[in-house]
Parts: C-alpha cells; structure tokens; sequence
C-alpha cells in the first residue's frame, strides 16, 4: 500500500498500513493514521520528531479520519 496523503487546515493527514513506519513517511507537525489488528491507530508527530498517540484505536478508518481532521483544526488555531 502507498501512503496516503490529505492536507487539512494546513495540516498533513497520512493513512498507513500496518508495516509502514510513521517516522519513514511523516515530517514534524504531521498526523499518522495506521491500520493495526485491533483497528485505527491516530499517531502526531511533534515538531521534534517525536511521536504520540491516542491510547486506544478507532474502530474504522472514517472514525480516525475525523478524529485526525479534528485534531488538525484544533492546531490550526
């Protein structure tokens, strides 16, 4: 799978599958959705690199995507 790309209020939003590292395909400031067994996982990447997350998954894609857009208009403030 490629990585798949969306930018809201400015933000870059990637879908992921379960092998692609977040680090290998998000920059600073950037939101990480990756698909894992047990559902969909939200990932930011902080302006060091470092990298946080939700401490549970989203049941479906569309569920983190909303989430991630959320999120992205929350810092776009």
């Amino acid at each position: 799978m490629t990585p798949e790309h969306i930018i809201h209020r400015g933000i870059t939003i990637t879908t992921l599958a379960s092998t692609q590292d977040v680090v290998a395909h998000c920059a600073p400031g950037q939101i990480a959705i990756r698909e894992q067994a047990d559902g969909w996982w939200l990932y930011f990447v902080d302006e060091d690199g470092k990298i946080e997350g939700y401490d549970s998954p989203f049941a479906s894609h569309a569920e983190a995507l909303w989430a991630a857009k959320a999120a992205a208009e929350f810092s776009a403030q």
